[in-house]
C-alpha cells in the first residue's frame, strides 16, 4: 500500500518517466512469428499457460504497459514472453504515482488508452467500470492464488492479490552498531522502542544530526494498522461505519508525537522517512515491505535489517499486530481493441504462471507470494522483511480500504504536525471526512473474516 504510495512515488520518480501512451502504432516493430510450436513444456500447476500457440495469428501487435514502479521485474515478465513471442512488443510506460490516477481512468475511458496497466485496490472503484475481466478459468485461479476468492465479481476476477504486504521496522546496522546495541536489544514494546530510538539519536549541540526515528510522511501507513494492536477495529460490527475517532487512535497518534518530543526526531527532519533513512540521515522507520526493494535498488550502499513493529505490552500477543493489504495483478482495459485485450489476455496468463518472475517481484513488493507454488521457497523464506512479520495469522485485512482514509489520515498529520491542529480536533475532523466520503458507496469490511475478530460498537 500504499500506505506505500509515497514510497513507490519515489522509486517511481527516479526511473525514466514517460509523459502518456509510449505512441507506438498497434502494429508495434512490425516483428511476425511464424511457428506456433516452440517446443517449450506447458507450465502452471492449477492455470495452466501453453506457450506453443501463435498469438494473434503471429501478425505484429503492440501493447503498452502502464506502472508506476518496481519496472525492472516487470519489465522481466515483458522481455520473457516476448522472446517467446516475439511479435507482441509490449512497452512499459512508467507514471509517478501522482499522477497515476488522475490519468488512467481519464486514459481508459477511450481506445487509446493502456491495454495493460497495473493495480491498486484502494483505487477498485475508480478504475472497476473499465476493466475486462480475466480470460481465466476461475476456479484454477482460485486454486492456485491465496485470496483470490474474495475478488471474484459475479463469477468473474478482474485482479487478484499476487502477494500481501505490511508493515515493519527498518533499522540501520551500522548506525545500531555505532550506538552499542546488537540483536538483544531489538525492541519488544513500544516503550523499549522509544529508549532505542533515543540511543540512535545523534545531536551536534540542539541540532539534530541523526534521528533515531522518523515517521515524516509516513502517516497513512502506520496510523491505519496501530490501533488494531489495542483491539480498535476500522469499522463498526456493521462493517461500513468507519471508527477513526477513539481512544486508540488517539493513543496512537500521542504515542508517535512523544517521539519527537523526546527528541528521537523531528517534523522537520527529513521530509519524507524513508528517503532521509536511504540517504543514512535516520536510523529507524516504519515501512511496508516494498521498502524492502526500494531500499536495494535506490540506496544498495545502506546496510540494513528489519524486525516486527513493536506491541504495547511484553509477553503478550496483541488483538491484531498490524493490518495487511494486498499488492495488485495488472488489469485489462475493456475499452482497448479486440486483437489488443486478446494478446494482453494471453500474456496475463504467462505473467500468472511464471513462477520466477512472480518470486522475483514478490521479494521485489517484499510481500508473502500468493502464488502458492512459492509457498516452500527457500528465498522466500529467508527474506528479511517477509522472516520479521512472524505468524501472519495475527495480522488482519480489513479489506479494500477505499483512498479516503489514506488520504484523509495523511491531512491529519500534516494538520497536526505542520498547522498545530489539536489531535483529538483533527482525528473528529478525519473521521467526519471519511464518513462523508463512504456515504452512499456499497464498501463492505472484511474485518470479520480474520480469525480473532471481535466486533467493536
Amino acid at each position: 500500500m500504499k500506505t506505500t504510495r509515497t514510497l513507490t512515488a519515489v522509486l517511481a520518480a527516479s526511473v525514466l518517466m514517460l509523459a502518456a501512451c509510449s505512441g507506438k502504432s498497434s502494429d508495434g516493430d512490425g516483428v511476425k512469428d511464424t511457428t506456433a510450436d516452440k517446443g517449450l513444456p506447458v507450465v502452471g500447476v492449477n492455470l495452466k499457460y501453453d506457450p506453443n500457440t501463435l498469438v494473434n495469428d503471429g501478425k505484429p501487435i503492440h501493447l503498452d504497459w502502464w506502472a508506476w514502479g518496481n519496472i525492472p521485474q516487470m519489465q522481466a515478465f515483458a522481455d520473457a514472453y516476448q522472446k517467446i513471442h516475439p511479435n507482441v512488443d509490449i512497452t512499459l510506460v512508467n507514471q509517478p504515482w501522482e499522477d497515476y490516477w488522475t490519468k488512467l481512468p481519464l486514459q481508459l475511458q477511450g481506445t487509446k488508452g493502456p491495454v495493460i496497466f497495473n493495480v491498486h485496490n484502494s483505487e477498485h472503484d475508480n478504475i472497476i467500470k473499465y476493466m475486462a475481466p480475466y480470460d481465466v478459468p476461475v476456479e484454477a485461479l482460485t486454486a492456485d492464488y491465496t485470496n483470490a476468492k474474495s475478488h471474484v465479481i459475479d463469477g468473474k476476477v478482474y485482479y487478484i492479490d499476487l502477494g500481501l504486504m505490511s508493515g515493519a521496522i527498518y533499522y540501520n546496522k551500522d548506525m545500531w552498531a555505532k550506538a552499542g546495541l546488537t540483536d538483544a536489544d531489538i525492541p519488544e514494546t513500544w516503550d523499549q522502542f522509544s529508549a532505542v530510538a533515543k540511543r540512535l539519536t545523534v545531536r551536534d549541540g540542539t541540532k539534530l544530526k541523526q534521528a533515531g526515528f522518523n515517521f515524516n510522511a509516513s502517516f497513512s501507513a502506520f496510523q491505519s494498522g496501530m490501533a488494531y494492536q489495542l483491539g480498535q477495529n476500522m469499522f463498526a460490527a456493521d462493517g461500513k461505519t468507519p471508527t477513526v475517532d477513539n481512544p486508540a487512535n488517539l493513543q496512537v497518534i500521542q504515542r508517535f508525537l512523544q517521539m519527537y518530543a523526546d527528541g528521537s526526531g523531528s517534523k522537520d527532519f527529513g521530509t519524507e522517512a524513508t528517503t532521509s533513512f536511504g540517504q543514512g540521515q535516520t536510523a529507524m522507520v516504519y515501512a511496508w515491505g516494498w521498502y524492502e526493494g526500494n531500499l536495494r535498488s535506490e540506496f544498495p550502499k545502506i546496510k540494513f535489517g528489519v524486525f516486527r513493529t513493536p506491541v504495547p505490552t511484553a509477553g503478550t500477543t496483541p488483538y491484531a499486530f498490524d493490518r495487511y493489504n494486498g499488492e495488485s495483478t495488472l488489469g485489462i482495459n475493456r475499452n482497448a481493441p479486440a486483437d489488443q485485450q486478446a494478446a494482453a489476455q494471453d500474456f496475463l496468463k504467462f505473467y500468472l504462471t511464471d513462477k520466477a518472475g512472480m518470486k522475483a517481484l514478490d521479494l521485489s513488493y517484499g510481500v508473502f507470494p500468493a502464488y502458492k507454488p512459492l509457498a516452500d521457497d527457500p528465498d522466500i523464506k529467508a527474506d528479511p522483511a517477509l522472516q520479521a512479520y512472524g505468524d501472519i495469522d495475527r495480522y488482519i485485512w480489513p479489506g479494500t480500504i477505499p483512498s479516503t482514509f489514506e488520504d484523509n489520515f495523511t491531512k491529519m498529520w500534516q494538520d497536526i504536525l505542520y498547522n498545530k491542529v489539536d489531535p483529538a480536533k483533527a482525528l473528529t475532523a478525519a473521521q467526519q471526512k471519511i464518513t462523508t466520503d463512504l456515504a452512499g458507496k456499497d464498501f463492505q469490511s472484511a474485518e470479520h473474516l480474520y480469525a480473532a475478530y471481535v466486533p467493536g460498537p
